[in-house]
C-alpha cells in the first residue's frame, strides 16, 4: 500500500479531531498527533492553565511555536481548534498534506463541550462559544482542503469517510 502523506484535523472543540485522529492513523498505518497534548507536556500544563497563567494570546503564541517545531511527516494530526489563527502553521499542515476540516452544527459542539472536563479554548473570555463559532467558521473554510460533515456519524464513520475521500483524491 502507498503510504498517504500526513492527514491534518481542524475545527473546533468537541468535534471529535482527537477520537477521530486515533481511529484514523489506525486506518491509514500513520502515526497519531495531537497538538494539544504537545503544548501540554512542553508547558507542563494543561490548556486551561495555561490560559490562565498566560491568557489566550501567548497560547495560541506556544501553539504556534510547537507546530512550527514538531515532526509533522507521516501523521494524523489532530490540532487544537485556533490553530486556523496561524496562517504560518496553516501553511505548514497544507505542505504536509490535506487538511480536513470536521464540521458539526453548533447545538451539537455546545453540548459535548458542557458535558466534557474543563478545556482550554484559546479565545477571549469575553466570547461566548457561538461567537468563537462564528469567527472560526471562515477561518476552517479558508484552509481545509476536504470538509466532513459529521452529522449523524459516530468516529469510526468520521475516519472511514476521511480515507475514502482522501485516497480516491
Amino acid at each position: 500500500m502507498e503510504q498517504l502523506p500526513s492527514i491534518s484535523l481542524i475545527g473546533m472543540p468537541g468535534v471529535g479531531k482527537s477520537s477521530v485522529g486515533i481511529l484514523l492513523a489506525k486506518l491509514c498505518g500513520l502515526r497519531f498527533m495531537d497538538t494539544d497534548v504537545d503544548i501540554q507536556v512542553r508547558e507542563g500544563a494543561t490548556l486551561e492553565e495555561i490560559l490562565l497563567r498566560d491568557g489566550y494570546r501567548r497560547l495560541r503564541e506556544i501553539e504556534e511555536e510547537v507546530l512550527l517545531g514538531l515532526d509533522l511527516s507521516g501523521a494524523v494530526i489532530a490540532t487544537g481548534g485556533s490553530v486556523v489563527y496561524s496562517d504560518a502553521v496553516m501553511q505548514r499542515l497544507a505542505a504536509q498534506g490535506p487538511v480536513v476540516y470536521l464540521r458539526a452544527e453548533l447545538a451539537t459542539l455546545q453540548a459535548r463541550v458542557a458535558a466534557a472536563p474543563p478545556r482550554g479554548i484559546a479565545s477571549d473570555s469575553k466570547q461566548g462559544f457561538a461567537e468563537i463559532f462564528a469567527e472560526r467558521t471562515p477561518l476552517y473554510q479558508r484552509y481545509a482542503t476536504l470538509s466532513i460533515d459529521t452529522r449523524g456519524l459516530d468516529p469510526a464513520q468520521v475516519a472511514g469517510e476521511i480515507l475514502a475521500q482522501v485516497s480516491s483524491s
